[in-house]
């Protein structure tokens, strides 16, 4: 039997926003016009929803979440952009998720299973994945794209346009400005690469041949310091992996640049 939607008295709640069975919205919460909330998603009290946004099934949304409101961008000009989140978030207290732009495609989207802790901010046109973890205030700038199982620590920042390899960790206070690589742990003001993820990946289930296989790629990468090109060329001479394939594509794939420094050199190389 479906549970009924629950709205308390002192939400406010626009007549056009859709909510589906089971949902429920705490008091002084308010939900906006071209708002549609999934089954099952709790909204708590003061936190706001604005549209247009798809919000999915069984989020929570906690006191005081800003989620859809227009980006912070000085070229917006109230132009239709959208923000859909998929399924199962948590969206602590203070978190603001913003919607797209048109110049940066129109959409902000979020995926399933994410936590995002007190005061998260994703802007205008990120893509977040899937089961990431976002510390307290880690802030997202502009069009960052952050994949899969990646955990960005507490006060870290992302400039805009750089992307988050998946399960990679940026530990906190960090500021990257170019690409973070996948599977590798990424930290400080003057960000270093500090080994493989290797606590992550091993929670994940990855076996001791993967993680072989993903330190031999490290060494190339970082400690024997070449350039992505030649990297490239030498990942390509190892053992074929589908997670050395995904490191290559991502490699490939930068405009900003990678963070390989390794300790001790922070910040002092861009590839």
């Amino acid at each position: 039997m479906e549970k009924p939607t629950n709205v308390h008295p002192m939400a406010v709640v626009d007549p056009s926003a859709e909510l589906d069975h089971g949902v429920s919205v705490g008091p002084f919460a308010v939900i906006g016009p071209q708002v549609k909330v999934g089954a099952g998603t709790r909204i708590e009290s003061g936190a706001q929803l604005r549209g247009p946004s798809t919000i999915g099934p069984e989020n929570h949304i906690f006191p005081g979440a800003i989620v859809g409101f227009e980006p912070q961008d000085l070229k917006f000009d109230g132009e239709d952009t959208t923000l859909e989140i998929g399924a199962r978030n948590k969206i602590r207290e203070l978190t603001t998720i913003h919607r797209g732009t048109s110049v940066g495609g129109g959409v902000t989207t979020v995926g399933d299973d994410n936590l995002f802790m007190t005061g998260t901010h994703i802007a205008h046109d990120c893509h977040v994945g899937s089961h990431t973890i976002f510390a307290n205030n880690a802030t997202l700038a502009g069009h960052v794209r952050v994949y899969d199982h990646s955990t960005v620590g507490a006060f870290s920042s992302i400039h805009q346009h750089c992307r988050v390899g998946r399960h990679a960790f940026i530990g906190g206070y960090s500021v990257i400005t170019r690409d973070a690589l996948p599977f590798v742990k990424t930290v400080g003001t003057r960000p270093a690469c500090y080994g493989i993820n290797r606590i992550g990946l091993e929670r994940r289930g990855f076996d001791d041949a993967t993680l072989k296989a993903l330190e031999a790629a490290y060494r190339i990468l970082v400690r024997a310091r070449h350039t992505p090109a030649k990297a490239v060329e030498l990942l390509s001479e190892l053992p074929e992996h589908p997670e050395l394939n995904y490191l290559i594509e991502f490699i490939g794939g930068t405009d900003r640049g990678l963070i390989t420094s390794p300790p001790g050199r922070e910040g002092r190389r861009g590839q």
